[in-house]
């Protein structure tokens, strides 16, 4: 079994033919993997540079590199991708432990996310407040949550909404 990197940065190729950085982040985050990637591009289009940043590139820089650039750029983004790789490990975190709960667990932890009681949750999923305890008791179990406020905590790490669904990454 392969460990992750835990330091350096990927320069990612985003040029037609070799490839793109939101492939190399999509791959990287589908392996459960965060390092700081920087995308790097012979011609960079102001378009292919927003898609490469909203993606999770940390910068991006025009080919051919310069060794002074190259190091600013790992010098600048260094606190950052600290910060950055902290929050992407508690959203993974997060993500694969809501991947273990069942639909229907998922569907009370969504409904409890926008506040409603046992018996609203019931109600909308027309089912018996009882059956709702049971769920949420596994749900809680299986998030290992001591209360409401943590499940919900973890929900929001993982940056889901309503309509999203878990995979494990």
């Amino acid at each position: 079994m392969l460990c992750p990197p835990d330091g350096g940065v990927v320069l990612a190729r985003d040029d037609e033919g070799f490839g793109n950085a939101s492939d190399v982040l999509r791959v990287l985050s589908d392996a459960g993997v965060w390092v700081p990637v920087v995308g790097t591009s012979q011609e960079p289009r102001p378009g292919q540079v927003v898609t490469a940043i909203k993606a999770g590139a940390l910068d991006y820089l025009r080919l051919p590199l310069r060794e002074e650039r190259v190091q600013e750029t790992i010098e600048r983004i260094a606190i950052e991708a600290r910060a950055y790789g902290e929050a992407r490990r508690k959203m993974v975190e997060a993500r694969n432990r809501i991947a273990s709960l069942s639909p229907r667990e998922r569907e009370v932890l969504d409904w409890l996310a926008e506040g409603r009681s046992n018996k609203m949750i019931a109600r909308e999923l027309h089912i018996s407040p009882r059956t709702v305890e049971i769920h949420r008791a596994n749900m809680m179990t299986k998030l290992g949550a001591h209360h409401a406020a943590e499940a919900v905590r973890l929900r929001i790490e993982a940056h889901l909404d309503n309509r999203q669904r878990v995979q494990v990454g």
